[in-house]
């Protein structure tokens, strides 16, 4: 509502100087005039319109960019779409610039498409956001020129990245039971070896790991994970480290460095 309102204001304000520049250039009679505030002998109110016009040029410039749609319309849809380009908008609130960010989507059993997101994104946060990383989103199939990213504490949310994980190859078919309907228990890294193998802009590494479940021995397994560059930190040696497993195969473990909630 804001952004109309800016909106036609700038356009009477550019009318009313159109026509006072046209009446100065084609006028025959210059002391008399059909705009209000023309004064015969000042230039006041022009001046202070044409301040004014810039003024809202440049304020509705940044009111239009914060304004801008974030949220989809139609029925939303949760998929794992992928950045494409990031790019900032020159906007800065708060010490905190303002992206474009252009994702990928590819929905089962329709199209991919790219939609747009325009967001502020703190220093800490941009990490997490370059181009071709996943990144949990909604969507509409009836709205494809936006999307939002979505809630990763949402489980439905976290389902879908989880699959699209499997999908991907990232989860190695033998883990994928491990992963999904496995006892989540704390555990800790005692050997990590990259093995060279890259996928979906991960690296692989194959760990040895310490299982310790609360109040039962512990016992130690062999596994690999696919991770990001900038988390392999989080993997060295003594790093604590959560894994999955099911009771009757204790030797095949799905292993995140963050706990998953609700298992």
């Amino acid at each position: 509502m804001l952004r109309i309102v800016f909106t036609v204001v700038w356009l009477l304000l550019s009318a009313w100087l159109l026509i006072w520049v046209g009446e100065g250039l084609f006028g025959v009679d210059q002391r008399e005039s059909v705009l209000p505030f023309a004064g015969d002998d000042t230039l006041g109110a022009p001046i202070l319109i044409g301040v004014a016009w810039g003024l809202l040029l440049t304020f509705g410039g940044m009111t239009s960019g914060l304004g801008r749609r974030k949220r989809v319309r139609g029925e939303a849809q949760i998929g794992v779409g992928t950045i494409v380009e990031l790019s900032r908008t020159g906007l800065t609130v708060n010490d905190v610039p303002q992206y474009d960010l252009y994702i990928r989507v590819s929905p089962t059993g329709a199209d991919e498409f790219i939609g747009q997101l325009r967001m502020l994104v703190d220093a800490s946060d941009l990490a997490s956001l370059q181009v071709g990383v996943p990144v949990p989103v909604r969507y509409s199939l009836s709205d494809r020129d936006t999307v939002e990213l979505a809630d990763l504490s949402d489980p439905s949310v976290r389902e879908a990245m989880l699959q699209w994980r499997i999908d991907h190859g990232l989860i190695p078919p033998g883990q994928v039971r491990a992963r999904t309907s496995g006892t989540q228990v704390p555990a800790s890294v005692l050997e990590v070896r990259p093995t060279g193998q890259r996928r979906e802009g991960q690296s692989e590494l194959q760990l040895r790991v310490l299982m310790a479940p609360d109040g039962a021995p512990t016992w130690e397994a062999e596994t690999t994970v696919f991770v990001y560059p900038q988390a392999v930190p989080h993997l060295q040696v003594g790093a604590p480290v959560w894994a999955f497993y099911r009771r009757e195969d204790p030797q095949t473990v799905a292993v995140t460095i963050e706990k998953e909630e609700g298992r």
